[in-house]
């Protein structure tokens, strides 16, 4: 752009000085010349940096996924193709998934016996209640026949002194009562006896065998939930919309459960289009703004764009974390950049972007608005040079 306004600057100046003769030659306009574009430039492109700030990195960044499978096992299948779009939920390969299977029906063998080890219980704990009720019952009924057999002996012991009675009648009150008496001990004991197995209950007023039969019976079915979940891990599915990329995994394979040995990289179609600034370039630039990016995968293509946010923060804000205090070190630090997110609009807003592809770009603020144009010209004479394919082969 720069060359372009110095040859028309240099037609005005042969037609004014040279064609025309306006104007004598003489030293005096010869410095004016020179120095005039000089100065005017340098102002302009001052200006412009601030008003409309380009940026000579922009990328293209997606999400990669590290594909790691939940279970271990052998893979008996892989249904994706290397570098094909898939939709999220379709399978990327399939574990084998027989020895979940076996584990699952293992653990659902088992739930039967466990109920009827519940029902059992439960049934105990009925059976020890109405032994408590059926006790309790039986020794009022006794004591209450003790208590009448205790004033029958009181009543015929009177008569068998005072002669009114006879004495045989007092010994068989007597005997009465006492095997009542037994009889009442005898159901006291059981009663206590029964109290004392239903004594032995949990918190939450459960009987210890219900409870340990309740307890293992929600074991097991969360058991078989992990066992369910298993089964279902061994069929892994694609997270997002996006393509598996250098896929090496064939049908064979050992998939191991390693956050470190991922079998595939999974790349997602979702996408950030990044504009590295330098720190003092973006005191005008907001959310919002205008935005032009020319990447060199589509020449003569100018994709219009919105700034979606600026990324206020950079890797030379973060001291590394451990015991010891950060040396200052004798390298100076490293000019940090600010990235700039910026969003396609319009028809590019579903445009197909390379991931990894660079380029230059433009955010127009909201001042200077009569010099956006010059930085309009340069990114579209810069997008066109990217047809230029410059090699000796």
């Amino acid at each position: 752009m720069e060359i372009i306004l110095l040859l028309i600057y240099s037609f005005f100046v042969w037609l004014v000085f040279f064609k025309f003769k306006w104007l004598p030659w003489t030293f005096v306009s010869q410095v004016i010349v020179v120095s005039l574009p000089i100065f005017a430039l340098s102002a302009t492109i001052l200006v412009l940096n601030v008003v409309a700030p380009s940026s000579a990195d922009v990328r293209v960044v997606n999400y990669v996924v590290q594909v790691v499978p939940r279970v271990p096992g052998r893979v008996i299948e892989v249904p994706v193709e290397a570098n094909r779009p898939v939709k999220k939920g379709d399978v990327l390969f399939r574990i084998d998934p027989v020895p979940f299977q076996q584990e699952l029906m293992a653990l659902e063998a088992k739930a039967p016996e466990l109920s009827a080890k519940l029902d059992s219980a439960l049934a105990y704990q009925r059976e020890l209640n109405e032994q408590l009720n059926s006790s309790r019952s039986a020794s009022d009924a006794v004591a209450a026949r003790l208590a009448l057999a205790e004033r029958r002996e009181r009543q015929t012991a009177e008569l068998a002194q005072s002669g009114a009675g006879p004495a045989f009648d007092h010994e068989q009150a007597q005997t009465e009562a006492a095997s009542l008496r037994s009889e009442l001990a005898s159901t006291t004991a059981q009663m206590a006896q029964v109290r004392q197995k239903l004594s032995a209950k949990t918190r939450d007023g459960q009987l210890s065998e219900v409870a340990q039969a309740r307890s293992a019976m929600e074991q097991l079915k969360a058991q078989i939930v992990q066992a369910r979940w298993q089964l279902d891990q061994a069929t892994v599915r694609a997270p997002s919309d996006g393509t598996v990329i250098n896929l090496q995994l064939r049908e064979g394979s050992y998939a191991a459960n390693l956050p470190l040995t991922p079998v595939m990289s999974f790349v997602e179609h979702e996408q950030w289009v990044l504009a590295l600034y330098s720190q003092n370039e973006l005191g005008n630039v907001e959310p919002g703004n205008d935005a032009e990016i020319a990447l060199k995968t589509h020449p003569n293509t100018i994709i219009k764009s919105k700034v979606d946010s600026i990324i206020w923060a950079t890797g030379t804000g973060q001291m590394p974390m451990g015991g010891m205090v950060p040396q200052s070190g004798s390298q100076p630090i490293p000019p940090g950049r600010i990235a700039v997110r910026l969003r396609p609009t319009g028809k590019h807003k579903d445009m197909f972007l390379a991931m990894g592809a660079q380029g230059q770009g433009a955010i127009y603020t909201d001042h200077g608005e009569f010099l956006h144009i010059i930085r309009k010209v340069v990114i579209r004479v810069s997008s066109k040079l990217d047809w230029l394919v410059l090699k000796l082969h």
